[in-house]
Order: structure tokens, then C-alpha cells, then sequence
């Protein structure tokens, strides 16, 4: 069982992966996903390798036409402190002078690998190459259309404090969760969605503190500001975000993905609309008369949209 609080036996792990760094699991009750950052002796941290995977996993939830959400979390305990965490952010041991490097060997100690053959697979072509790609996994998220929410068990910081607010809900454990932005204390910053889309969630002003201060917030106080939705006991976390996730797979796919990207298009410019735009385009085509626009170029006749009302 990757973590003390996932009931295994509402879970199958999803083997079309091959996964170190993240866990991925589908609900057997469930229209569901589960993906979890799996280092919890190093606060679930990530590196180059567990972006490739989240991102992975990700891809591949998109294109499950039977799963209408998305829980992203983090395993735990920690084996050394028995402490908790979504996501501490980047691994600032493999930061290099461009970025966060492909490095395996004393992270790999660090997280208990028994030996550099554990993590012997090829890095990726370019992975000479500093990477900050969690960037991407961060438009994957808003662009994915289903729910997406951050399950959020214990230290979300950083880079991980920005993924949950990336996320269209999150949900986080009364006695364990804690919010903290260490970006400028580590010569970082996330100048877009973990900041600009913070703003939008808790005010400019509380915004501002986060970043600038660096102080730790608990779940009600996170909740109290605007970017937790809800506090629950720590024991009934990840069994409310199954109840979330039931909730919402009842509903419309099509209104919840239209109404996801509805919420994103105000701040995510032209792409949101290009995005917005193209799943009414799909929509479109489900009609009968762009059936009768398309039938009549195929068979080389003019389109008859006289039976088509000019709706108001």
C-alpha cells in the first residue's frame, strides 16, 4: 500500500507505466484516478524523473474516456520522521546552473534506493539539459479536461505549494497539512499560475505575504484565505476525495469540461480561448446541422440549412 491512508482494496494500480517516482492507481468503484508523487523521505520532492512520470500519468488520464477525475497527492509516511507532505517542490540538491539535472546517485540514497542499478533507465534525449518542466505539468493540469484536485496530506512548499493551486480544487488534512511558499529563499519564483493565480485565490495583498514573508499556514487557515476548500480529519482524507470524485463523474462530462474551461479562460489569454473555443467547435459538430454541412461537401451538393432555426 503506497500510503497509510489509501484504501488499497478501492484501488488498482495501473501497470501501462513504468513509474519510480509516482504512483498511479484507478478506483475500482469509481470513475477515478489516483497519481502520487512516491519520495516521502525526501517530502516527496521532485526531480526531472518525477515530472516525466506525472506528466506520463497525466497524458494518460486525459485519454481514459471513462475517468471523469483526477486525484493528485502524495505518499506517506515518511519512513525516517514519519512525516507528511503533498510536495516539498524541486529537489534543490539536483538544481544546477540551468535548471534541475538528471542526476540519480546520492537522491536516489536519499530516498532509499539499495543501489545505483535501481535507477539505472536512460535519461531522455536533451537531459544534458538543466529542465524546469513542471511548468508544463502545470498547463497539463488546467488544460485536461476533467477535475483535477490536489489531495493535500501533509507539506505543500514551493514548487508543490504551487501545484495545488494550479489544481481546480483542493482538499487537505486538518492535523497535517501545512502551506508554505519558499521560493525567494532558494533564489526562485514561479512568476505565473503559483503566484498571478495565487492572487486571484486569496487577494493580492495575502498573496504577497505568502511569498514575501514565507510563513506557514495551517489547513483552516489556508481554507479561511480562499485556497483550500476543504479541511477534513487526516484519517478521512483520501475517502472524501473519492467521495468528491463520485460526486462529480455524476455529472455531465461535457457541461464539466465546458465549465472547467469557462473558469480558466479569463487567465489563460489566447491559449484559454483556443482551448474554450475548440471544445465548442466539438460541440458544434454534434449537431445535426453541422452533419448536414459536412454530408453535403462530402456527396458534392449545397448544404440545406433551411430546417435550422436562427436561435436566440
Amino acid at each position: 500500500m503506497p500510503s497509510a491512508i489509501m484504501d488499497d482494496s478501492r484501488w488498482e494500480a495501473i501497470e501501462e507505466l513504468d513509474l519510480q517516482d509516482v504512483t498511479y492507481h484507478r478506483a475500482t468503484d469509481v470513475g477515478a484516478v489516483r497519481i502520487a508523487f512516491d519520495r516521502p523521505d525526501v517530502r516527496n520532492a521532485f526531480r526531472p524523473r518525477t515530472v516525466d512520470e506525472l506528466s506520463a500519468a497525466l497524458d494518460h488520464a486525459k485519454r481514459q474516456t471513462d475517468v471523469g477525475c483526477v486525484l493528485l497527492t502524495g505518499n506517506g509516511p515518511s519512513s525516517k520522521d514519519g512525516g507528511w507532505a503533498f510536495s516539498s517542490g524541486g529537489d534543490q540538491r539536483i538544481r544546477g546552473a540551468d535548471g534541475y539535472e538528471y542526476r540519480e546517485d546520492e537522491d536516489d540514497a536519499a530516498n532509499g534506493a539499495e543501489s545505483p542499478s535501481d535507477t539505472s533507465a536512460e535519461p531522455p534525449e536533451g537531459a544534458d539539459v538543466g529542465r524546469l518542466h513542471i511548468l508544463e505539468v502545470q498547463r497539463q493540469i488546467r488544460h485536461i479536461p476533467k477535475p483535477v484536485v490536489a489531495v493535500v496530506p501533509g507539506w505543500a512548499v514551493g514548487g508543490g505549494h504551487s501545484l495545488h493551486v494550479v489544481c481546480d480544487l483542493t482538499i487537505a488534512s486538518d492535523e497535517h497539512a501545512k502551506f508554505k511558499q519558499t521560493d525567494p529563499d532558494v533564489a526562485s519564483f514561479d512568476g505565473g499560475f503559483g503566484s498571478a493565480y495565487l492572487a486571484r485565490q486569496v487577494g493580492q495583498k495575502k498573496a504577497r505575504e505568502i511569498f514575501f514573508l514565507g510563513k506557514t499556514y495551517d489547513a483552516a487557515e489556508a481554507a479561511e484565505m480562499g485556497m483550500v476548500n476543504e479541511v477534513v480529519p487526516h484519517e478521512e482524507l483520501e475517502a472524501r476525495a473519492l467521495e468528491w470524485a463520485e460526486e462529480m463523474t455524476s455529472k455531465s462530462p461535457t457541461a464539466m469540461r465546458m465549465l472547467k474551461y469557462a473558469f480558466n479562460l479569463d487567465s489563460d489569454g489566447l491559449v484559454g480561448q483556443q482551448v474554450f473555443a475548440g471544445e465548442a467547435t466539438r460541440l458544434g459538430y454534434m449537431t445535426d446541422e453541422a452533419q448536414e454541412g459536412r454530408d453535403a461537401f462530402v456527396e458534392g451538393r449545397e448544404p440545406d440549412f433551411d430546417e435550422y432555426p436562427w436561435r436566440y
